[in-house]
């Protein structure tokens, strides 16, 4: 696949099929991302690959998790307030991901359902858990997980799989630091659903909206 077509074609899937993703294809895409740029190539990074009866355990405690009301308290910050331009864009997504699936807005019920396959990782048949340091200033940190977070989801567009970046698969860090082997000098970061798209499925197929260069470009030259 053309670089041009995976960055165009990318998106946060949001219903995944339950097949199973080989092992030996997760490890080609994460040998390939090991070359995502970092801060003086310190790589500052570890994944923790969660699947088959580890993954189920979670999904169950993590959805159980949100139906009891417990609040959320991801160890990577998240923001509180959005610069009004910023949260029109968030709240304009959120419209069109019920939009997709013909929910109304004061259908409570509706919305509390779809948080829960949220919960569940849509299904998704693998999960990646995104760690680093502690001791490590949280701005260059984050930076460099993100490029490799992005490296990946392009990487799995190339071999046709999807994902879907999601805060709500870490922001219960009990539940992680119970389930999975993570250090306590280690900061959960992010994680990651990923498996084949249900290409069928509304919500991998709704238009996606990108502000225009003219919100988010300044040109700057000399006479």
């Amino acid at each position: 696949m053309e670089l041009r077509t995976a960055v165009r074609e990318r998106r946060s899937i949001r219903q995944f099929r339950r097949d199973a993703v080989p092992r030996e294809l997760i490890e080609e895409i994460l040998q390939d991302a090991r070359y995502a740029p970092s801060w003086g190539n310190t790589q500052p990074w570890e994944i923790f690959v969660v699947t088959g009866e580890a993954l189920e355990a979670f999904r169950s405690a993590n959805r159980e998790n949100l139906l009891k009301g417990l609040p959320m308290a991801s160890e990577a910050p998240m923001p509180q307030e959005w610069p009004e331009a910023l949260k029109k864009r968030y709240t304009g997504t959120g419209r069109v991901v019920l939009e997709a699936q013909s929910i109304p807005r004061e259908d409570k019920q509706a919305r509390l359902d779809y948080a829960v396959r949220m919960f569940s990782l849509f299904d998704a048949p693998v999960l990646l858990i995104l760690c680093t340091d502690r001791s490590l200033p949280e701005g260059y940190s984050m930076l460099d997980c993100g490029l490799l977070l992005q490296t990946i989801c392009l990487l799995a567009r190339d071999h046709g799989l999807g994902s879907c970046i999601l805060a709500c698969s870490v922001g219960y860090p009990d539940l992680i630091r119970r389930l999975l082997p993570v250090r306590e000098e280690q900061r959960i970061v992010m994680g990651m659903a990923l498996g084949w798209p249900d290409d069928d499925a509304p919500l991998n197929r709704f238009l996606r909206e990108r502000a225009g260069l003219g919100e988010i470009v300044t040109w700057v030259s000399g006479s």
